[in-house]
């Protein structure tokens, strides 16, 4: 086992790197509060992996959608609790990280030198939101497709613009295969991978900079 050991350690240098994580003390007026932030990269993960198990039977199409949805929570093994534990993580985590960036306002971790951090977390913010109208609509329910006719007939009011994002989010003028196709490719992938590579850039600049202190 050693030996294995000394392989790794040669070309990783495993023990600089355990070395480095085990340098950083955690401050002595962190409380309960700043472990929000840990809390929604929690649910995250719980997120992805059982939205990866329910892919195995959901069916992306207007006519499949809604009765995969109905196989998934009475015919498949586990499939009410995989579910269920994935709706409620998405409540959860929409909720834990409003209380992180109010709790990052209120003790002023915006401000200089933290200003990047601050814009990566308000990007996945924004993301997390994007997460909740895009998973919403994919039972394709009666509720699932009117939040998408409200949700992407927003941009309608805007002058000049408005009507080509209506179909550029739609992928026609009304909503439709196409729409939900969307949608499960940004719930499914595009928002996944945007909000791992932002919430690398937001953990790496905490790392560097350390945890902002009271006001």
């Amino acid at each position: 086992m050693s030996k294995v050991y000394d392989w790794f350690e040669e070309r990783l240098e495993i023990q600089a790197i355990a070395d480095d994580i085990t340098s950083k003390y955690v401050p002595p007026h962190v409380n309960i509060f700043y472990c929000l932030g840990g809390i929604t990269l929690t649910c995250f993960l719980v997120q992805v992996a059982t939205g990866f198990a329910m892919t195995f039977y959901y069916r992306p199409t207007v006519t499949d959608a809604f009765a995969s949805v109905q196989y998934i929570m009475t015919e498949a093994n586990f499939g009410w609790l995989i579910r269920s534990v994935h709706r409620w993580s998405a409540s959860m985590m929409v909720l834990m990280m409003i209380l992180h960036v109010f709790r990052v306002y209120l003790t002023g971790g915006f401000k200089k030198p933290r200003e990047l951090t601050w814009v990566t977390g308000v990007v996945l913010a924004v993301l997390t939101a994007s997460f909740g109208v895009t998973g919403y609509s994919l039972p394709w329910d009666q509720i699932g497709y009117w939040a998408v006719k409200i949700v992407t007939g927003v941009p309608e009011a805007i002058p000049i613009v408005g009507s080509p994002l209506v179909e550029l989010l739609r992928g026609s003028t009304s909503v439709g295969q196409s729409t939900l196709t969307r949608f499960y490719s940004l719930h499914t992938f595009v928002l996944p991978l945007l909000t791992a590579v932002f919430m690398l850039m937001h953990f790496l600049m905490i790392r560097k900079q350390g945890i902002s202190g009271p006001l």
